[in-house]
């Protein structure tokens, strides 16, 4: 059985990873997988690769389609012969249509939505003339897959089709995504953080949406309230020496900020830290949150996607956009004991090996890619 999977990219992002835990969780054993990329190979591709996982690469700038796009396309799809066609995110989605079309037979299309859907306004307008189209075509698909509830609510209000949508939420890897003292003691000695320090971190792509400005606001307000606080952020671009973070942190207090930039340790930064937050004003399903908590860490998080079903009742969820009271949320936090915030951390732990376990998700996706196969023989 054959799937090839269509994603608009494959640099560091949420549906990018999304892709890349299914396959190594389970789907590239179970099925015969291969990968489109319509830009190039980015930074997971070389993982996936190593999957032993092909990928093809077509090349596309800023989104828009070409002629040698579309060939190598339409020979990615005919040489391979998928049994189903799944697509990621706006572009991928309408690329996995496209290529359809020109496919032998008529394969399984599956599209898969990542983004929530607040203000169309909101996105590029490239995008926005994506969206729309994917509007026209949504009833296409034989599955259309969100991985967030209100995803879904929101697509179907803007016009997408609602006949065959389904929420599968995403899978967090909680084997790898699990606290390890001594990754704890060699980051913050690395980093020269005592023992007894509390962190807050941080993790996210410098976008606008991710809203570090409202996050480093808040930090500076807290570090000035003489608590022994530091801050540890990480993700694309975030670094002191950036044009748009610089002046945001003054000189005084720059030993309490922890900029890393991208980073591959990941899970180990977090066994660093004692308290997540999020401060996004947009969100699905934000795989940071799932893999903080399965780390163990108490979130105070903006409720926006479906963060606060992630969440629950073990973490603050705080408005998107407020300071005032993301401040209040991370200092009721960093105010608990050590055995209260290890008593949380347990119970937050468990929430997602109860609810949101990577093995869980990809028992998921196989089953409904055998029911689509089934259904198309």
């Amino acid at each position: 059985m054959r799937i090839i999977h269509v994603i608009t990219g494959l640099a560091t992002g949420g549906a990018e990873w999304a892709l890349y835990n299914l396959l190594n969780g389970g789907i590239g054993d179970h099925f015969n997988c291969q990968v489109v990329s319509l830009v190039d190979q980015g930074v997971i591709g070389g993982q996936i690769k190593e999957l032993g996982i092909p990928i093809s690469a077509l090349g596309l700038r800023n989104g828009h389609p070409s002629l040698s796009g579309v060939m190598g396309l339409r020979r990615a799809v005919r040489d391979f012969q998928p049994d189903v066609i799944q697509g990621w995110m706006y572009h991928g989605n309408v690329a996995a249509s496209i290529a359809r079309a020109m496919a032998i037979g008529r394969p399984a299309l599956a599209w898969n939505v990542r983004h929530s859907l607040y203000d169309l306004s909101d996105e590029k307008s490239m995008t926005q003339k994506v969206i729309r189209l994917s509007r026209f075509i949504s009833s296409g698909p034989d599955a259309l897959l969100y991985n967030s509830r209100l995803s879904k609510k929101q697509h179907e209000a803007f016009g997408f089709s609602s006949d065959c949508g389904q929420v599968i939420p995403n899978g967090i890897d909680i084997q790898k995504f699990v606290f390890s003292s001594s990754s704890r003691r060699k980051v913050r000695s690395d980093l020269g953080i005592s023992d007894s320090a509390l962190v807050v971190g941080h993790v996210a792509r410098l976008h606008p949406m991710k809203d570090h400005q409202l996050f480093l606001k808040a930090a500076l307000d807290i570090s000035r309230m003489g608590v022994d606080v530091h801050f540890l952020l990480s993700g694309r671009d975030v670094l002191i020496d950036n044009k748009n973070i610089e002046p945001l942190i003054p000189v005084e207090l720059r030993n309490r900020f922890h900029l890393l930039g991208e980073r591959a340790d990941v899970p180990e930064l977090m066994c660093a830290m004692d308290v997540f937050c999020q401060s996004s004003w947009s969100e699905a399903f934000p795989n940071v949150i799932g893999e903080a908590m399965a780390t163990g860490l108490p979130c105070v998080a903006t409720d926006v996607g479906d963060t606060k079903i992630i969440i629950g009742d073990t973490g603050v969820i705080v408005p998107a956009h407020d300071e005032k009271k993301l401040i209040s949320g991370i200092v009721k936090l960093l105010q608990l004991t050590s055995q209260e915030r290890r008593y949380l951390g347990e119970k937050v732990r468990a929430r997602i090996e109860t609810k949101f376990t990577l093995t869980a998700i990809v028992e998921r996706y196989c089953a409904l890619y055998e029911q689509l196969i089934y259904e198309k023989r």
